[in-house]
């Protein structure tokens, strides 16, 4: 009796852990591929100013990213960036200091030369949206008239 109630337990406790995405989501995954490594700002506007972000794979469907801006020696802004499946959606996950929870924008649109991500109930933004052109990238913040150009070059 106690065995079986322990493989019970067991089979509970793992379904949960391997829960299948469906393939067109883990396909759709697959093309973010690109964006892993380090990407170096190349637009700041403020003199002394260097901005970079690196990402890496950190599961099957999961990347991990850090944004780091910085004048001089010292650090201005820094950006936890998650791009994961939930459910049989994809998700980018913005943590940053500004908001008290990590907020989440669902992707919208996804090539393998980029992708769109939306939370239309996000104060500011609304619409993330990261475009590859060779071994450059524009990523764009957008909603309520007002837009946000950031340009990185591969390292």
């Amino acid at each position: 009796m106690k065995s079986m109630f322990l493989f019970i337990m067991i089979a509970f406790a793992t379904c949960g852990f391997g829960q299948a995405v469906a393939p067109e989501t883990s396909g759709n995954f697959k093309k973010l591929g690109w964006l892993v490594g380090t990407w170096t700002g190349t637009n700041n506007t403020k003199p002394g100013r260097l901005s970079h972000e690196r990402w890496e794979k950190v599961a099957e469907h999961e990347l991990r990213g850090y944004g780091v801006t910085m004048q001089g020696q010292d650090t201005v802004l820094v950006e936890k960036t998650t791009i994961l499946v939930k459910g049989n959606s994809i998700y980018y996950v913005a943590d940053v200091p500004e908001n008290e929870q990590p907020v989440y924008f669902k992707l919208t649109e996804i090539t393998h030369e980029g992708f769109v991500c939306e939370n239309l109930e996000h104060d500011f933004p609304k619409k993330i949206t990261y475009q590859l052109n060779g071994a450059n990238l524009k990523a764009q913040i957008s909603g309520d008239g007002k837009s946000f150009n950031y340009l990185f070059q591969k390292q």
